[in-house]
């Protein structure tokens, strides 16, 4: 009879520390928790953006080779499957000899 006294006062004190809710988690019940449309873009100058925009464009001609065997590996299904297991440069390895000067 003492244990399952016990026992059901530590279930209560378990069910009051897991269920307890702090202020900090009121946060997502706000108003409006997201910027609208219009606003949305506000917050970044044309200037930065356009800056944005030029460094992709020179990231995008400057890949590194991995980079560029991953995506081609991943655009092929049997590649991506294998290189699950084996890791991406064995798959490129496997599926793509051809562009590396091998068989």
């Amino acid at each position: 009879m003492k244990s399952l006294l016990l026992l059901s006062i530590l279930a209560a004190l378990a069910v009051a520390v897991l269920c307890y809710e702090s202020h900090e988690s009121m946060e997502s019940y706000e108003i409006y928790p997201f910027t609208n449309r219009r606003n949305a873009n506000t917050f970044i100058s044309p200037q930065q953006r356009w800056r944005a925009k030029a460094h992709e464009r020179i990231r995008e001609r400057t890949k590194p080779t991995y980079e560029i065997n991953r995506e081609a590996c991943d655009d092929f299904k049997l590649c991506e499957r294998y290189a699950m297991v084996y890791g991406y440069n064995a798959a490129y390895n496997r599926y793509f000899p051809q562009r590396r000067g091998g068989k």
